[in-house]
Parts: C-alpha cells; sequence; structure tokens
C-alpha cells in the first residue's frame, strides 16, 4: 500500500500540472505538455535505469545477508545518477527546440514547450537522485519512508502550481518550476534517513567508488525497465507525429487527456510492482520459491482489478474525465471515441505489466527485457505505422493500434511465463 499511494502521488504531478496548465494556459499548452512528455520520460528512464537496477540487487544482497555489498549500492546509485543526469541535461539543453519538433511539437506549442522542459532540464539531477533514493528506500525496508517522501513532494507541488502559474503569472514555466522545487525537497527528505548512523543501509565512507561488478549488475538489471520507458517514449513520438499528421494539435491533446488517465492507474501498477519487488527479490536469494510465486499471482490480481477501474470510467464516462483537463468544448467532443477505444483491452494491461517486474525482480534480465519491448516496439510502432492504411479515417487507425497491441503483449507475456518454469527449481512452477 505505501508504494501503490507513493506511485498514485508520483502521478499527481502529472495530473496536477496537466489540470492547471488546461485551465490557465489553454488546450495548445496542453498539447505541448502532451509532447514534452516523452522527453521527460526519457530523463526518467535514465533514472530508472540506475534506481530500479540497483533497489532489486540491493534486496537480493540483503536475502544473502552481503550487507557490505548492499551498503555500497547505495553509494553507487548517487554517483551514477549524478553522472548519467548531467550528460542528459546537456545533451537536452543543447538540443532541446530540434528535440521537440521531432517529438511533434508545431510552430504553434513549440514556444509553451521549450519553456517547460528546459527548467525541468536543469532539474534533472535532483530528479534522478530523488527517484534513485525513492527505489532503494523501498528495498532497506521503508516503504512508508518512501511514500511520505513522494506525498511530501507532491503537496510542495499542489501548493506551488497555483502559485506559479496564476499567482505570478509564469505559465508553464512556473508548472515546471513547481515540479523541480518539490523534488529537492523530497530528496532532502530522503538523505536524511541514510544519514541516520542506526540503520542498516547508510551513507558512510567507502561506498562512493563505483564498483563494477555492482554498477554492472544495476544497470543490466535496470535495462529492462529503461528500454521499456525509451520504448515508450519512441511510441508516443511516433504516436504524436501520427496524430499530427491526420488531425493537427488538438488531436494531440486529445492523447494527452487520455495518457493522464491511464498513467494514473498505470502508476498504481508500478506501486504495486514496486511493493512486489523487494519480496520476490529477498525471497528469490534466500531460495523461498513459493513466497516469489505467490507475490506474483496477488500482485496480478490487484493489478487486473485496478485497471478495471479505468476501464469503466473510459467506456462509461469520457466525457466527465475529459472536463476536468479542459473546457474547450472542441477538445471534449474529440476525445470521448478514442478514450473509448484505448480503454477497451486495459483489463489486461496490469497482468502483462506486473509478468514483466516478475522477471526484473528474481533477475532475469533477458526476459523481463524482451516482455518490455513486446508491447512498446515489437507491435505498437508498426501497428500505429500501418494501421492508418486500413482505415477509412486514418486517425482512427492510430487510435487502434494501441489496444491492439496490448492485446498480443498480453499474449505474449503468458507464452514466456509458461516456458519459464525452470527458473523456479522443483514443484514450485508457473500455473498461470
Amino acid at each position: 500500500m505505501p508504494a501503490i499511494i507513493a506511485m498514485t502521488a508520483t502521478s499527481m504531478y502529472n495530473i496536477v500540472d496537466s489540470i492547471y496548465i488546461g485551465h490557465g494556459c489553454g488546450a495548445l499548452a496542453l498539447g505541448a505538455l502532451t509532447v514534452a512528455k516523452p522527453f521527460m520520460d526519457i530523463c526518467a528512464a535514465f533514472g530508472s535505469l540506475v534506481g530500479v537496477g540497483a533497489s532489486s540487487l540491493l534486496a537480493i544482497y540483503l536475502g544473502e545477508k552481503d550487507y557490505d555489498r548492499a551498503n555500497r549500492v547505495l553509494g553507487n546509485v548517487i554517483v551514477m545518477n549524478v553522472i548519467l543526469s548531467a550528460i542528459v541535461m546537456a545533451i537536452g539543453l543543447i538540443w532541446l527546440d530540434p528535440i521537440l519538433m521531432a517529438f511533434g511539437a508545431s510552430e504553434d506549442t513549440l514556444g509553451f514547450a521549450h519553456d517547460y522542459m528546459e527548467i525541468i532540464l536543469y532539474g534533472n539531477i535532483l530528479t534522478h537522485i530523488y527517484f534513485g533514493l525513492n527505489a532503494l528506500l523501498r528495498s532497506a525496508g521503508h516503504p512508508r519512508f518512501s511514500m511520505t517522501a513522494t506525498i511530501v513532494a507532491v503537496i510542495v507541488n499542489i501548493i506551488l502550481d497555483p502559485l506559479f502559474i496564476f499567482g505570478m503569472e509564469m505559465g508553464v514555466r512556473g508548472a515546471a518550476l513547481a515540479t523541480v522545487i518539490s523534488q529537492a525537497v523530497a530528496v532532502v527528505w530522503q538523505l536524511t534517513k541514510f544519514m541516520d548512523k542506526n540503520e542498516l543501509v547508510r551513507f558512510h565512507r567507502g561506498i562512493w567508488r563505483l564498483n563494477r561488478h555492482i554498477t554492472s549488475r544495476a544497470l543490466t538489471i535496470g535495462m529492462s525497465p529503461f528500454l521499456y520507458n525509451i520504448a515508450h517514449c519512441f511510441v508516443v513520438i511516433i504516436i504524436n507525429n501520427q496524430l499530427k499528421h491526420f488531425g493537427g494539435d488538438m488531436a494531440i491533446a486529445s492523447y494527452g487527456v487520455i495518457n493522464r488517465l491511464t498513467f494514473v492507474f498505470a502508476m498504481m501498477i508500478m506501486g504495486l510492482n514496486q511493493g512486489m519487488q523487494p519480496i520476490a527479490g529477498y525471497n528469490y536469494g534466500a531460495k523461498q520459491y513459493s513466497r516469489v510465486l505467490k507475490s506474483f499471482y496477488l500482485t496480478s490480481a490487484y493489478a487486473t482489478v485496478v485497471m478495471s477501474i479505468v476501464f469503466l470510467l473510459g467506456e462509461l464516462c469520457p466525457e466527465v474525465v475529459t472536463k476536468m483537463f479542459t473546457h474547450d468544448p472542441l477538445l471534449i467532443s474529440q476525445t470521448i471515441k478514442p478514450m473509448r477505444i484505448i480503454c477497451s483491452t486495459m483489463l489486461i494491461i496490469g497482468f502483462q505489466m506486473v509478468a514483466g517486474n516478475l522477471f526484473t525482480s528474481i533477475g532475469k534480465a533477458g526476459r523481463a527485457i524482451f516482455l518490455s519491448l513486446t508491447r512498446q516496439v515489437i507491435y505498437l510502432i508498426p501497428l500505429a505505422l500501418l494501421l492508418p492504411l486500413y482505415f477509412s479515417d486514418p486517425l482512427d487507425g492510430v487510435w487502434w493500434s494501441i489496444p491492439i497491441s496490448d492485446a498480443l503483449a498480453a499474449i505474449t507475456a503468458v507464452i514466456v511465463l509458461l516456458s519459464s518454469r525452470k527458473d523456479l527449481p522443483s514443484d514450485e512452477q508457473f500455473h498461470p
């Protein structure tokens, strides 16, 4: 529950920014935020490359009682995040406008997207450290502290958003600045726990030098969520460009609204996955395979229940959901149909996400990477490019590519699970 609450609260960054920007800056600004989001996700992907991989490794080391390496994981996470985030920030700032144009920005939305992402990039180091330390807190046995750090950040963001956007008339730059400041506050909160001398995993001398074994394993394990996030970003880029071509800026804004709805519930699934990850990793390291399986079964069931909510919202009340983000009647009318199309297969997405996380949790990077790529790269990108050619309205082809790829990815996950029984010895086998 702490992980679910934390990830749901994390999604509030995106939701709050979208609501304030949509009502305070207009539909074009909301479309610009949709264009900027994949760039933000790419930045976050490098954080997950380090944080998620290291958190799985930390859980495994704790299960093996290897406390020296567990502490070295902490120091290596900080150093790796600083290096990677600085590189991403420099590249992003140098080529910001060309990147945003490639991501689907138009002349009307580029200014909004540039103003927003410039501030986000300057705070990129804080973002990486924030996500990395939160992942380690959960694996170190402090999910509630991790949750509190996230909630503190969200509360600060909610307070600062209207102050900067409306009170100081900073527009989208105000929304970005509120996000960066809120994450800075959260990082300070996280550091207090790792500075506590009573903690098993904490800061001390000797943990800061990069260790080849730790960094390579962390990056290998973290490659699955990293590639998933990168693939998702490129999918969004392709869909944004297809939508711009067939439907214009308003179609991109519609996609942004739908993404906000699905994003909240996807973050809940990520919260479930984060709750499952240290349990599965620890028990796999301790050779308690029945507990690994039980955590997988329970998480899959809970994920299906969560995604049934977004299915019902998208199918039964798309207009109500859209009105949360905008009062533009054209945008509202153009969002209802695609929301129903995209939400039609939401019931099976949760299971597919949990299956990929299972292999990440137990250090089986190859299969985790494969499952991460199936929906995003193997299915969705080709479908998004090809289906518009076979629909009388090409825009419908873009919308339908999303649920069809979800269905194919879920089928693939079942096949991979059935072929992976040997990973849990003896009679403790998968029975999906």
